[in-house]
């Protein structure tokens, strides 16, 4: 395995992101669709500005036009799509539900996106696909009105060469109080620690070995505690993101995630504030992951 010395995130950053997303632009629903294109320019903007390729990949959904915001190291030919070279997709979602700013669901995982983007950018691998997808949550949620299903159709059509797809959701809440994390099931407290103070890497029984290369990339990167779970979807909030589309496509995905509901009591509330997030451990979160995609980025496939 090659060696990379990555340039270590700045919660600085990951503040300005959530900041930006949760208080001055605020509440993200799909009923508001000229927000998410003003949210969609600024993403790309940034991308740019970073040297990246960028394209826009608009859809319609009930009446509005909606769009996927594609980041590419090299040349992209239509989606971001290369037969040749083995995609790795990075991807988390810039909407929210109704009412509620979306601090840590789902800007806390932008912020992630947009910092891997920053510290990758002098030298990001050729197969990197950075994407905001637009229309994660209800009434799109789980559906294929997802952008996360329209770029991972496309995918599947074009016969693109997936290696696999990281998705962040919800990377910004922790707690150091004992009994501060819950579970799906109840005897899973018996095998992970009740303190919510790290990240969990999840993903479906099919995307097991993808998972775990992501989990020793990521414990290369950072210090902060990560716990794995593969397992099937009876298990509730296993599938509860932009993975989900990937599953659908036949491809491996895994979620990084804080555990949203299981952990954070302010998930899907008008609470979901910058104040709750914890700018440091993000910020390890995007340590983590960059060392990931760079280790993964050097296999052959």
């Amino acid at each position: 395995m090659a060696s990379h010395r990555v340039p270590k995130a700045d919660p600085s950053q990951i503040r300005y992101w959530i900041e930006l997303l949760a208080d001055k632009i605020g509440p993200r629903p799909c009923s508001i669709p000229e927000t998410l294109d003003k949210v969609a320019r600024i993403l790309a903007d940034r991308f740019s500005e970073l040297g990246y390729k960028v394209e826009f990949k608009p859809f319609r959904y009930k009446n509005a036009t909606y769009c996927n915001v594609i980041a590419a190291p090299g040349h992209l030919n239509g989606t971001g799509i290369s037969r040749e070279k083995a995609l790795v997709i990075v991807g988390a979602h810039y909407d929210t539900v109704s009412g509620s700013p979306g601090a840590d669901d789902n800007a806390s995982g932008i912020a992630g996106v947009m910092e891997v983007a920053r510290i990758l950018a002098n030298s990001p691998p050729e197969g990197l696909r950075l994407v905001t997808f637009t229309l994660e949550e209800p009434p799109a949620f789980r559906t294929r009105n997802m952008g996360s299903y329209h770029y991972a159709q496309k995918l599947k059509r074009s016969s693109a060469n997936v290696m696999g797809m990281i998705c962040l959701e919800m990377i910004g809440y922790f707690s150091d109080r004992p009994n501060s994390q819950r579970f799906p099931l109840f005897f899973m407290n018996r095998i992970y620690p009740d303190t919510g103070n790290f990240i969990a890497l999840v993903g479906n029984k099919r995307s097991t070995s993808w998972t775990n290369r992501i989990k020793d990339g990521f414990s290369r990167g950072t210090d902060l505690p990560a716990e794995s779970l593969n397992a099937p979807w009876l298990v509730i909030g296993i599938d509860f993101s932009d993975h989900w589309s990937f599953y659908k496509m036949g491809y491996p995905a895994v979620m990084v995630t804080d555990t949203a509901f299981y952990r954070n009591p302010h998930y899907h509330r008008p609470s979901d504030l910058p104040d709750t997030i914890d700018f440091e451990r993000a910020a390890k979160v995007v340590d983590g992951i960059s060392r990931a995609i760079l280790d993964v980025s050097t296999w052959q496939t």
